[in-house]
């Protein structure tokens, strides 16, 4: 049986891949940026800070992508 955060792991792997699959590029960034966001709190509840360390700087990129440039 799959524990709470193991689905919550699955289904910020299904936004990610959703977010892949998007044709605009401004639409895909900001769901992705919603996907590295859940994998954020995932990494925090596991304890996995590579994970968490990484997510934030996907959101970064992808914030500055969509607002500054």
């Amino acid at each position: 049986m799959l524990s709470g955060i193991e689905i919550f792991g699955y289904v910020s792997m299904v936004v990610v891949l959703i977010s892949m699959m998007m044709k605009d590029v401004k639409a895909l960034r900001i769901v992705n940026s919603v996907a590295c966001a859940m994998f954020v709190v995932y990494g925090l509840i596991l304890g996995a800070y590579p994970i968490v360390i990484m997510n934030i700087l996907v959101i970064i990129i992808n914030l500055y992508q969509v607002f500054i440039k």
